[in-house]
């Protein structure tokens, strides 16, 4: 999704233009109230003909190969850093942490009443300690505002065993995936467009 952003940056103008009338009709904050529950059901790990993904792609011999599960109310996943995350020694790079919770967030938009996918606008993160290379790390990420031209989530990384103690937080603002971009990426991966547009079931 990181990777995203520099794409989104050149299709937000148009899109954002054409939607900004709805955005009035918004709710002046929160969870959107009175709209209907979707009933598509949203797969949260690529299984599909793509899999490249730099954070989650399985066929990605290079990435974190991250796997997403739900619990309750929040989007879950475990990871255990490599000797080749690290940037000081015994401390993972600030990047991969940025990496993991964004990828993390962004799968929060599955748990609106409208479930979509959806693009980083912007990320905020708080380092409040130093990543340790070594222990299983978690991430735990949470929606906290749904609208029908963004969605704001929340997450938080900590030590598996622990998750009192945060080691790294963040906020992000994530937008809905245009049609015209869905469109024109994913021609060559039919599979992936099923996958990001709900028509496959969990």
């Amino acid at each position: 999704m990181l990777g995203l952003c520099l794409l989104l940056a050149c299709l937000t103008v148009s899109w954002r233009a054409g939607r900004e009338n709805t955005a009035r009709s918004d709710s002046a904050g929160g969870i959107l109230h009175g709209r209907t529950p979707s009933t598509r059901s949203m797969k949260l790990n690529d299984d599909t003909d793509y899999q490249r993904c730099f954070v989650c792609g399985k066929r990605n011999p290079y990435g974190l190969q991250l796997v997403f599960r739900r619990e309750g109310q929040s989007i879950v996943t475990d990871f255990l850093p490599r000797e080749e995350h690290q940037g000081f020694p015994g401390v993972i790079h600030g990047g991969i942490v940025a990496a993991v919770l964004d990828e993390t967030l962004g799968r929060a938009s599955l748990l609106a009443q409208q479930p979509q996918w959806t693009m980083t606008g912007k990320l905020e993160v708080r380092y409040r300690r130093y990543v340790p290379y070594g222990p299983l790390l978690r991430v735990r990420a949470w929606l906290l505002k749904e609208r029908r031209t963004m969605l704001q989530a929340q997450g938080v990384l900590t030590l598996a065993s622990d998750e009192s103690t945060p080691l790294a937080e963040a906020q992000g603002i994530f937008l809905p995936l245009p049609e015209a971009f869905v469109d024109t990426l994913m021609r060559d991966y039919p599979g992936l467009r099923q996958f990001f547009t709900g028509e496959l079931e969990e």
